[in-house]
């Protein structure tokens, strides 16, 4: 069964852009929303692999909709992307939990080694988890 990646921004250009790189270049499987709070009824109701969110978004941005994700699924890796980097709003982001922060704009192999990366490191941790329970 193919990984399933949820893409949340703003920007509809955005979102087709990383359906287009990401399903073109690899077997994961990606739904998209431009609407955060969409976002999240959507993790609620479906299973993702990752999470891939823009920081600035109206209503709800990047660090809340991770806040409020990480209530819900605590374990779902989550990529904040966004135009508008800083190295406080990157540092914050990192010290919460968030798995990776790539600014705009991105190199394809850029984005597409970054989840790979991130969704190994998870499955990872899945086994390693899985695996501490065996031997209890």
């Amino acid at each position: 069964m193919p990984q399933r990646i949820l893409v949340i921004d703003d920007e509809l250009d955005m979102l087709m852009l990383l359906r287009m790189i990401i399903e073109d270049k690899t077997d994961y499987e990606v739904e998209t929303t431009n609407n955060p709070s969409e976002g999240l009824k959507l993790l609620t109701e479906n299973h993702y692999d990752l999470v891939i969110t823009d920081l600035k978004m109206p209503g709800m941005d990047g660090i809340e909709l991770f806040d409020e994700l990480k209530e819900i699924k605590p374990d779902i890796p989550v990529i904040i992307i966004t135009a508008y980097g800083s190295l406080e709003i990157a540092d914050e982001a990192m010290k919460k939990g968030v798995a990776d922060f790539i600014t705009k704009p991105f190199r394809q192999d850029n984005i597409l080694f970054t989840i790979n990366r991130v969704l190994e490191l998870a499955r990872v941790k899945r086994e390693n988890i899985e695996l501490k329970e065996k031997l209890k």
